[in-house]
């Protein structure tokens, strides 16, 4: 462990200060972004010791320039290229997601804002102060956590072991895309940080050179199921994990780069997997998909979901909600996803339970009750008084709840709710109900 020389700073030439290291000087960013750390009382000073320790908390300089406070979860010794001793740092961002998780460099650290241990609860309700609207906002989007059902063992668990990213970046198809998680790929990929992807059977490479031999030899150009709807360029295939194994775990490992949440399956037989597709003259191109169980005790019509990257915002969450709902028609049964659900598909369903429910109450005249909402929209009747409780459309009368839709409430919250994403036609859904074959 090294320790700064007399802990001593000096004067860089655009006003930063920097700190001595074995002799070498490191640039060590502005001062708490400009204010004066002896003006903050929540942060307890020492002097830093290098390399810093796992737990440390420091401002990091992110992609928008800007310093924000972060957590070392992680840190590895960089090549001695040059004799220093010297480390990359993996530092968890704790005004955002862990998907923003990166390494950084010990230059893009601000070593005058490193802290000791500091009362948590004061330093939450010091970043919550500091914090702009549109910080608030951005945090909002991005961080409604999807481990409401895990106890606390569990989730430190869990935190430990997925702790670090292990793949940087994927390539799929016509994209290269950042990770958000940890993915357990098996041990003989722990020294890749890019993986590349056959769009079509889902087997990953460490080298675009296997991936280019890959793509001459592989005839598929659609997953490997049967396409049950075709509406212009949009398709859709369920594939049977018994039936197409391999790919079912291939798919599954693609997804948990992008779901912090989800548990693994390596036993997918037990599952279907309906993959979304833009289709063109070079094939069917993943976009999404997700999986459900083929027996559910419990109702459920979704087991995970998930729309890669690129394709965000673009509508495709809300048809793959949509469509689980719709096969739940088919089905004859009430559907609700397997919780937790991941952060993003959390808001995603509050917004498809609100837009199908309101859209209804608008429309309906006299009374309507709980069960014959869930009657009509194949949603579990729990969903559907949590939706309306949330949005305070309900209220509990002489031992019943009772729907109060007043038209310019339900106009109001049909508005904030957003618009809704592609639409399912039903005609073009070619599909009948799994049974198990004998």
């Amino acid at each position: 462990m090294v320790s700064i020389d007399n802990g001593s700073t000096a004067a860089t030439a655009n006003g930063h200060s920097a700190v001595s290291v074995d002799g070498v000087t490191h640039p060590a960013g502005p001062l708490n972004n400009g204010a004066p750390l002896e003006n903050d009382p929540s942060r307890k000073r020492k002097m830093t010791v290098l390399p810093l320790e796992v737990g440390t908390r420091v401002n990091c300089r992110w992609r928008d320039g800007k310093y924000h406070p972060v957590k070392v979860i992680e840190r590895r010794k960089l090549p001695d290229d040059e004799g220093l001793n010297d480390y990359e740092y993996y530092v968890h961002y704790t005004e955002f997601n862990r998907r923003l998780d990166e390494w950084t460099k010990l230059e893009q650290l601000d070593l005058n804002s490193v802290e000791t241990d500091v009362d948590e609860k004061v330093e939450d309700k010091v970043t919550s102060l500091k914090m702009t609207r549109h910080q608030k906002r951005k945090i909002d989007e991005t961080h409604v956590e999807g481990h409401e059902e895990l106890d606390a063992a569990s989730l430190r668990e869990h935190e430990e072991f997925t702790k670090v990213k292990n793949i940087a970046t994927i390539e799929l198809g016509r994209y290269e895309i950042e990770t958000w998680y940890f993915s357990p790929f098996p041990p003989e990929y722990n020294d890749c940080t890019k993986l590349f992807f056959c769009e079509f059977c889902l087997n990953f490479m460490k080298r675009k050179e296997q991936l280019q031999r890959h793509m001459r030899k592989c005839d598929l150009k659609h997953p490997p199921g049967d396409e049950i709807y075709r509406n212009g360029t949009l398709s859709m295939f369920e594939v049977d994990g018994k039936k197409n194994k391999v790919y079912g775990q291939n798919l599954c490992y693609l997804a948990k780069l992008f779901l912090d949440h989800k548990t693994l399956y390596y036993d997918v037989d037990l599952f279907l997997f309906y993959v979304l597709c833009e289709c063109d003259d070079r094939g069917c191109h993943m976009v999404g998909y997700f999986s459900k169980e083929k027996h559910s005790e419990e109702s459920y019509n979704l087991a995970c979901i998930l729309t890669l990257p690129p394709y965000q915002r673009k509508g495709y969450g809300k048809f793959l909600i949509a469509f689980s709902y719709e096969l739940s028609k088919k089905e004859g049964k009430v559907g609700t996803p397997e919780r937790p659900l991941s952060d993003l598909g959390l808001v995603s369903y509050r917004g498809y339970w609100t837009r199908i429910l309101l859209d209804i109450l608008k429309k309906h005249k006299g009374n309507i009750s709980i069960k014959e909402l869930s009657d009509m929209t194949a949603i579990k009747a729990e969903d559907i008084l949590s939706t309306l409780q949330s949005l305070e459309l309900i209220q509990y009368r002489k031992g019943q709840h009772v729907i109060c839709a007043d038209p310019k409430v339900l106009d109001r919250h049909l508005k904030a709710a957003g618009r809704g994403g592609l639409d399912v036609d039903v005609a073009k859904l070619i599909w009948t109900p799994y049974k198990e074959q004998s």
